[in-house]
């Protein structure tokens, strides 16, 4: 068999029988006139939108109720099969919906209600900007029914058009997961799981953001505040400490106390106060308290509560601090 044959064989395996369905036999092809929305009662919006890169192009016709509800649709497409099977889906997942739930409407939900399968893609991947075809002529028909411009549905940049992944929701997804390779953006958001055109130039269409950028940005950006927040923790710590006055200590001391420690002691019907504090020889910070209320007579004051109080003076503002009941 010829490696074209073969290969025909296998693309034509990469769509499925709903889509192969749509192709043949579209369900809401067709025309809806403003006579037709006249006699209904209906406002009738009709969108075109067209992809450059590919000459497709999808003309949708909405019929809209008072309560902005979309009862009926059609479509006119020209364009490849996918193109149709997709503007097909779309109009029938618009039906119903009122304008302001249509226009939330993704490619994807598109592409995956043509799907046989759950788990496997209904068209190739450098088929699904025909899905994103379908979901952009819905923000165009929104937008000329609420009087607005299509863009005020887009709050962010579209880096992945085949999966609709904004760059907002790529750089946030990084930060939270701490996110490492493209491998591991493709398994968080889908982006790049498709035609792939936005992982790195030399695609099939030449993006404006990459994938491949954008990771390396956000993992340089992340490096350098953790760089800059081990930088404020280390003035915070041992050498901001030590340069204090006894005053600025004592404050500083108070500070944590009141924070973390008296509310414990309160609980159980005591407290504390600082008496003095001293600046030792061999380095360490010596801090004299006294227990007061029911702290005073408790045999945990000189081992448990002590010890306690001493690592949280410790681990919050540095660790020379020892701590001496009066």
């Amino acid at each position: 068999m010829a490696k074209n044959e073969l290969l025909g064989g296998a693309l034509w395996d990469a769509y499925s029988k709903k889509v192969s369905q749509r192709m043949d036999n579209p369900t809401h092809l067709g025309v809806i006139t403003q006579e037709e929305a006249d006699k209904r009662g209906l406002k009738l919006i009709v969108a075109d939108y067209g992809a450059e890169a590919c000459g497709d192009a999808v003309r949708l016709y909405w019929l809209v109720d008072s309560e902005d509800k979309i009862v009926d649709a059609k479509f006119k497409s020209f364009g490849c099969g996918t193109a149709i099977a997709s503007s097909d889906m779309m109009v029938e997942l618009c039906l119903g919906k009122k304008v302001q739930e249509a226009v939330k409407i993704t490619n994807i939900d598109v592409e995956k209600a043509l799907r046989d399968d759950p788990e496997i893609p209904a068209v190739p991947g450098q088929k699904m900007h025909c899905s994103v075809m379908a979901y952009d002529v819905i923000k165009k028909a929104a937008a000329l029914y609420l009087g607005k411009n299509p863009e005020d549905f887009e709050d962010d940049i579209i880096v992945c058009e085949c999966a609709r992944v904004s760059l907002g929701t790529l750089k946030e997804v990084i930060r939270i997961n701490d996110l490492k390779t493209i491998e591991e953006i493709t398994e968080y958001t889908k982006a790049g799981a498709f035609c792939k055109s936005c992982i790195k130039p030399g695609g099939h269409e030449e993006r404006e953001h990459y994938l491949v950028d954008i990771l390396r940005e956000v993992r340089s950006e992340m490096e350098q505040e953790a760089l800059q927040n081990r930088a404020e923790e280390s003035s915070k710590g041992e050498l901001g400490f030590t340069s204090m006055t006894i005053v600025q200590k004592i404050k500083a001391i108070e500070s944590v106390i009141d924070e973390k420690i008296r509310p414990m002691l309160m609980m159980d019907g005591g407290n504390m106060e600082i008496i003095d504090l001293k600046n030792a020889n061999d380095g360490y910070t010596d801090v004299y308290i006294r227990y007061l209320g029911a702290c005073s007579g408790c045999a945990s004051g000189a081992t448990g509560t002590l010890f306690a109080i001493e690592s949280v003076l410790q681990e919050s503002l540095d660790s020379s601090i020892r701590v001496f009941p009066v």
